[in-house]
């Protein structure tokens, strides 16, 4: 079997060696060279081209997301993302993701040799993800029309029922299909409630940036907020989020709590919520993501009578999460990301329940 080519690309001698160190632990794994700029390792690549590149954002000569987008636009290959600017640059990071990488790993300003070697695991994990990543899909998506989007003044939007939600869950590739998605939703959806697996001090930035293409309001949660048709809310990173029931409206509860399935946020909290608290009318969305959260709790939502929805293989960057659903039997419908929008407002079925198939 074919080893993965790991190409690392970072001014620190410290971080060159340890990444290299830790990642040759795994025996699918090869690491074909290392660099400590752009300039220089986009040189070396023209001799041999990797599977994967692990990639700084601060360096000299030229700096990561200038590289990362010479790479996606003259030879596309999956890069991670390996930065200590999560707390002080989140906006950079956030750039380097929509210009198409697929994985963030933060690492932290000190302890960075003992954090390398004690986070091996999760990035041997990170590079094998994307590996198989679909670099069809993690291309910047082109800016959509608002043409067909109706205008609601705020005032009339709190007039509408809340009763109706929509939560979605998602992982690695999941900020650009989000961009996808909540720019095709007119603000007269049911409220939304997403989680995105992101660290701490992300998803703020992360959310004012979707709010800012997208005819919704989008916000990072704060604990006790309204869920309201043409707002979706963003779990913080390191928190769990789920729907709570106040009165004959929806809210959030945001908290602190262990990991489930190594996340927090975790889609599986908010999914088991949502399932719980409203049942038939609301819409759950699995979209493409490492690992299996979210699938359990999609098969509950769906056993409560909501509607459900998989993001397909082929316009998924890893189909890990929605793979994990449609095997847990909890899917209504298969469906590629362009074509989930066009579902959601009209997807809840007229009453009745479903067989429950969750196990």
């Amino acid at each position: 079997m074919k080893k993965i080519q790991v190409f690392i690309v970072d001014d620190s001698a410290v971080v060159r060696q340890v990444l290299q160190a830790a990642l040759t632990q795994d025996p699918d794994i090869a690491v074909l060279a290392t660099a400590h700029d752009p300039i220089f390792a986009w040189d070396r690549m023209q001799r041999q081209w990797p599977d994967v590149v692990i990639l700084d954002i601060e360096m000299p000569r030229m700096d990561g997301v200038t590289f990362l987008r010479k790479i996606m636009a003259e030879h596309p290959l999956p890069v991670i993302i390996c930065s200590t600017l999560a707390e002080s640059g989140a906006q950079i990071t956030l750039n380097a993701l929509s210009a198409g990488a697929v994985q963030i790993i933060q690492k932290p300003h000190s302890g960075l040799r003992d954090f390398l070697q004690k986070d091996a695991p999760e990035i041997i994990q990170a590079v094998k993800a994307a590996a198989r990543a679909n670099l069809r899909n993690v291309r910047p998506a082109p800016a959509a029309s608002f043409a067909a989007t109706t205008a609601v003044a705020p005032d009339v939007l709190l007039q509408k029922s809340t009763e109706k939600v929509i939560a979605i869950g998602t992982s690695t590739g999941g900020t650009q299909a989000l961009e996808v998605l909540l720019r095709a939703l007119p603000v007269t959806v049911p409220g939304v409630v997403v989680v995105q697996h992101m660290p701490e001090k992300f998803t703020a930035a992360f959310a004012a940036r979707l709010n800012t293409i997208s005819a919704l309001e989008v916000r990072e949660a704060c604990d006790g907020d309204r869920v309201l048709p043409g707002l979706a809310l963003i779990a913080p990173g390191g928190k769990h989020m789920r729907l709570i029931r106040n009165g004959a409206q929806f809210a959030v509860q945001v908290f602190d709590g262990p990991l489930v399935k190594h996340h927090r946020p975790s889609v599986d909290v908010l999914f088991r919520s949502v399932a719980q608290v409203a049942g038939r009318n609301a819409w759950g969305v699995i979209m493409t993501g490492m690992g299996d959260d979210g699938a359990q709790g999609l098969a509950e939502m769906h056993c409560a009578g909501a509607h459900t929805i998989a993001q397909d293989e082929a316009s998924c960057v890893v189909f890990g999460m929605p793979k994990e659903a449609i095997r847990l039997g909890g899917v209504d419908e298969i469906l590629p990301l362009q074509g989930i929008a066009m579902r959601l407002p009209r997807s809840i079925p007229a009453g009745g329940g479903k067989a429950c198939v969750a196990r």
